[in-house]
């Protein structure tokens, strides 16, 4: 884990997976995530994933994946007690994440004004499908709604497949980063001027954004997006290919890129044929000259040709499994993993995956497993500062 947030403290109030995947990027950077939950079960990712006895255990998959690091105690915030005791919390904490339905937190006598009378300089971040206003801002939503109203869904696919859900929860995780990214931009404004800010995240809003570039066709080029399976709207010959043994990826963006493909394949004259001279005729022309490359890819394996082509400066990858790419020097060797033995209620070993980035050449990695539920509530609240431990006592 590295320092970067050492000494700041986050409130963990979240669910499922936007909101832990947020505050699981800053414990890795080194706050001090708390995770606040419901003692009736806490998290509801502790019953989820593809282990029944750990989510019988809570302490399913899909929770282990983004709460490592953090530490956890248990608070009923519709009793008093618990909520005086959470205020106690929050005077000590430097930020909040919660991703409740928007006005849960008022209804508890727990919003923003009122945390921010405790605690005036709090970074407070609200992650919702929809955001804090809006005529949609009371609607349930979860990943696959957002990915269904935000268009993502729509270019997912073939032209004969489509619409299609991407594989994993990516408007649940795009709305994860960039509360941290908001998260982490209002504590340098807190560090520097003592003041606080309330962060509204959408995931909608977050999803669209991420979609710049076919948004941006429509908006300015008047070029309605549409799904193209595993082909490259802006470049041809880009995306995937069948070779000999296994399926390739190949990016020949460039036109320099696309003549070594052609005589590196085999077949140099491609690069001339008036079909395919330029970027624009070869996208009129996919089809045909997929078939063409695909005919010579036959004669190699797509880890033979990922070689060949990179090492001439051909952009290509295979496509693998989520188990292959796991044992792949290149994630191995850059410690994108974190072992951890001796997890209670677990019969192997525990491995989590870290964020996307190193700092100063090291892995910015947990160091203490995902906590059981409610497991720090002596050690947190006893290290309240003086003024608050006296209260939370009381």
């Amino acid at each position: 884990m590295t320092d970067l947030l050492s000494g700041v403290r986050i409130l963990d109030l979240t669910n499922v997976l936007a909101g832990p995947y947020c505050a699981y990027q800053l414990a890795l950077l080194g706050a001090d995530v708390i995770k606040v939950e419901a003692p009736q079960g806490g998290d509801l990712a502790r019953q989820l994933g593809g282990s029944p006895e750990l989510n019988s255990a809570g302490m399913g998959a899909s929770f282990l994946a983004q709460n490592a690091g953090k530490r956890s105690v248990v608070l009923d915030l519709k009793k008093e007690a618990d909520r005086e005791r959470f205020l106690d919390l929050v005077a000590s904490a430097d930020a909040l994440v919660e991703n409740f339905r928007p006005g849960v937190m008022d209804r508890l006598g727990l919003g923003y004004k009122k945390l921010k009378e405790v605690r005036p300089s709090l970074v407070y971040c609200a992650i919702s499908g929809f955001g804090q206003t809006g005529p949609m801002r009371d609607n349930p939503a979860y990943d696959q709604i957002i990915q269904g109203l935000s268009g993502i869904m729509s270019i997912t696919g073939t032209p004969e497949t489509a619409p299609l859900r991407v594989g994993y929860p990516v408007a649940d995780t795009l709305g994860g980063l960039v509360g941290a990214f908001a998260i982490t931009a209002a504590l340098v404004k807190q560090k520097t001027t003592g003041e606080g800010a309330f962060l509204d995240v959408s995931m909608l809003e977050c999803t669209l954004s991420a979609l710049g570039w076919p948004v941006s066709n429509y908006l300015t080029a008047d070029v309605e997006p549409q799904p193209m399976g595993n082909e490259n709207m802006t470049a041809a010959p880009s995306g995937t290919f069948r070779t000999g043994d296994g399926l390739l990826n190949i990016a020949a963006n460039k036109q320099e890129q696309f003549v070594a493909l052609c005589r590196l394949i085999g077949l140099p004259d491609l690069a001339s044929d008036p079909r395919f001279a330029e970027r624009e005729t070869r996208k009129r022309n996919r089809i045909a000259l997929k078939a063409l490359i695909e005919d010579a890819l036959a004669s190699g394996s797509a880890a033979a040709w990922e070689e060949t082509l990179n090492r001439a400066g051909v952009p290509a990858g295979r496509v693998l499994t989520i188990p292959q790419v796991l044992a792949e020097q290149q994630v191995i060797g850059r410690d994108m993993t974190t072992r951890f033995d001796g997890m209670p209620n677990m019969d192997r070993p525990l491995t989590v995956v870290r964020g996307g980035f190193m700092v100063d050449g090291a892995a910015p990695s947990p160091t203490k497993p995902p906590p059981t539920l409610g497991e720090h509530m002596e050690e947190v609240f006893a290290g309240l500062p003086p003024r608050v431990k006296k209260r939370a006592q009381a």
